[in-house]
């Protein structure tokens, strides 16, 4: 049982949902949402805008959550898509797990640390999307998911980094030159 479980008190099979690569856990406009803590496998996040245009929030593999924080937290209906890239083993997290569990002052401030960690990267990425060159949003993107690169295609790199895939092949490509 990972650290995460503990803290949240999760229960071994309570909530746990199996789910098949290419399957929703999640789409725009339900009116119940859980966050979503991945056991196994791969899970993005995203949007589609007006265009068709898909635009990746997230990547979580084991160990993450990731979820609709209006939707889970203030009962606003849902504006994430969440799909599986993987077969996937997942647990449904309702916003009361954290509020049931009986956490130590300890374990609250271990909590708030990660909290504060996670926070501080997202302000990194939103920060790098507004004002850095695609290679320094792309080496964050590997300090970020070390993991991914092997798990996820290119095309879907390209739209959480906010570019298009040639541009990623052209850096991939800089990269392994040495440039």
């Amino acid at each position: 049982m990972s650290e995460l479980e503990k803290i949240l008190n999760i229960e071994a099979d309570s909530n746990l949902k199996h789910f098949k690569k290419g399957e929703f856990i999640q789409q725009p406009n339900q009116l119940k949402a859980n966050a979503v803590f991945v056991k196994k496998g791969l899970i993005r996040s995203y949007i589609i805008d007006s265009t068709g245009k898909e635009h990746i929030y997230m990547f979580a593999s084991e160990g993450w959550i990731t979820g609709d924080i209006d939707a889970v937290e203030f009962n606003e209906p849902t504006t994430l898509y969440i799909d599986c890239l993987e077969d996937s083993e997942v647990v449904l997290l309702k916003s009361d797990h954290l509020k049931e569990a009986d956490l130590s002052k300890d374990k609250l401030l271990q909590n708030m640390k990660k909290m504060s960690r996670n926070l501080g990267k997202m302000q990194r990425r939103i920060l790098m999307l507004i004002g850095s060159p695609a290679v320094d949003r792309y080496n964050y993107f590997l300090e970020t998911y070390p993991e991914l690169p092997n798990r996820v295609p290119q095309k879907m790199i390209a739209s959480y980094l906010g570019i298009m895939p040639q541009t990623l092949s052209t850096i991939r490509s800089k990269i392994a030159k040495g440039e």
